[in-house]
């Protein structure tokens, strides 16, 4: 005789509901990651603008019926575009994460927490425009911060410590829930609510990261955030609703996430949620490449200034070594064929050879007329990684959060350059005084390939300027963005 089923209701997951009290009732008192989530959100908005000249994520922008526009819907910065929210935030997420030029997390899991933007944005122009339709005063840019400080910390803390790509799940899984989180506490959701909202973006079906590795590496890697973000706002409007929530999502026997897609493996965490992970993310300021190989491109420069004092070319190279951390060999460590830009940008031995050969690594550098170059193929095959575990101890330590990558050099006569080392890239915590004027010149740049002369300034003046850009009301802020 089989044991009955039990059918009692159980309390939501203790993970759940941390994620919930988070956003509900921390209060954010550190002026770093207030000042950090600025330059977040310029920087993020940047790489969007950057990417809106590519005609492959353009063609993804606007309504999903053509020729639609919502009355005091959310804005697309760059376009003309006035969208419902949840179509709104998958056109900000794919812009600002087309390029891989935004912010990143590594950890046990790597991300991208500035993808939480689309989400967060849309949500607060949309409440913004209605709010003021109403008579009613509309949000603050300081809202749009604070949602960037805690959609950054549940992802990044959850992703500590947890694997998501050695189960085959890509992290926006993380996106989802943290977006989800965020936009519904914005949108005003009860306690219970939120609750209903998070356990609906764990109960989803996860992407699989087919998309982001070999033989499938494709665009999809370039919209997933998009699609994640614009999910978690239509979870979040459903759970509005009053749409049921599943309290044992994560924990349930059987048919639960832990034993369907995490091999009955709870979460573990390192610390609890605060301000973390924003005071300590990584920019990627001075190439658009994958950050497990950041440094490795610094390095690369190096070596292109050294062979050009040397008076050597990359045909005088036998081979060239990187010493590297485990995470960089099990992601973009790549030979044979690369079949498109996302494919490319996701292969160190490529990042490598572009700055060796020509100085520099540029978005346009993916693409198929620079990539037939023959020199980058033959330089690719000499370059092989090796792990050097002291690389891979330091990259996972809180205290330091490394990405060293060294690059050394042999020569067919037998000779060598020294090793080149470098440990933490210019957008790390560790080189914030190098790295923000750069991260400004960066945004100035992209600011530039949309806007004329006096947009750009009028946008530049609030961006830089801390107080200001609080207390701006968002749809006034995101107004500054339109063609």
């Amino acid at each position: 005789m089989s044991a009955h089923i039990s059918n009692v209701r159980t309390e939501f997951d203790t993970e759940i509901i941390d994620i919930v009290d988070y956003v509900m009732n921390y209060k954010i008192d550190s002026s770093v990651a207030y000042t950090t989530a600025r330059n977040c959100l310029i920087d993020t908005l940047g790489c969007g603008l950057e990417a809106l000249e590519y005609p492959a994520c353009k063609k993804l922008m606007g309504p999903i019926v053509p020729g639609t526009i919502v009355p005091n819907g959310a804005k697309v910065p760059g376009t003309q575009f006035q969208l419902d929210p949840v179509q709104a935030a998958f056109n900000i997420g794919a812009m600002i994460r087309w390029l891989d030029f935004n912010d990143t997390w590594l950890a046990a899991e790597w991300g991208h927490p500035s993808d939480n933007l689309g989400g967060i944005l849309a949500t607060a122009d949309w409440l913004s425009r209605n709010a003021v339709a109403a008579g009613k005063k509309p949000l603050t840019m300081k809202s749009v911060l604070t949602g960037m400080i805690k959609a950054h910390e549940i992802q990044g803390c959850i992703a500590l410590e947890n694997s998501f790509n050695k189960v085959g799940l890509d992290h926006v899984v993380l996106v989802k829930v943290a977006s989800t989180a965020v936009v519904a506490e914005m949108m005003g959701l009860s306690r219970d609510e939120i609750l209903n909202a998070v356990s609906l973006a764990w109960v989803d079906g996860q992407s699989l990261r087919t998309y982001r590795h070999s033989p499938n590496t494709g665009s999809r890697k370039s919209w997933a955030a998009g699609d994640a973000t614009s999910r978690a706002v239509r979870l979040a409007l459903m759970a509005k609703t009053g749409e049921m929530g599943y309290p044992s999502v994560l924990s349930a026997k059987t048919w639960g996430f832990y034993d369907v897609l995490f091999k009955g493996n709870k979460f573990k965490f390192q610390r609890p949620y605060g301000s973390y992970v924003m005071e300590n993310v990584l920019f990627k300021i001075s190439f658009p490449a994958e950050f497990h190989s950041q440094t490795a491109v610094e390095a690369g420069m190096t070596l292109h200034a050294q062979l050009k004092a040397a008076g050597k070319s990359v045909e005088d190279i036998k081979k060239v070594t990187i010493r590297t951390h485990e995470a960089c060999i099990r992601i973009i460590d790549k030979k044979g064929p690369l079949d498109n830009p996302a494919d490319r940008d996701h292969c160190i031995q490529y990042m490598v050879a572009m700055p060796m050969i020509f100085g520099r690594l540029t978005a346009s550098d993916y693409e198929d007329n620079i990539a037939a170059d023959p020199r980058i193929d033959t330089l690719r095959d000499k370059i092989v990684c090796v792990e050097d575990p002291a690389f891979t101890k330091d990259y996972h330590d809180p205290e330091k959060r490394s990405i060293a990558n060294a690059l050394t050099v042999e020569f067919n006569d037998g000779s060598k350059f020294d090793e080149v080392v470098v440990e933490y890239p210019i957008g790390h915590a560790r080189r914030r005084t190098d790295g923000i004027p750069l991260l400004e010149a960066k945004f100035k740049t992209n600011l530039a390939r949309q806007f004329p002369a006096k947009q750009q300034k009028s946008i530049l003046d609030i961006s830089l300027n801390q107080a200001a850009l609080e207390a701006m009301p968002v749809h006034e802020y995101v107004d500054l963005y339109v063609i």
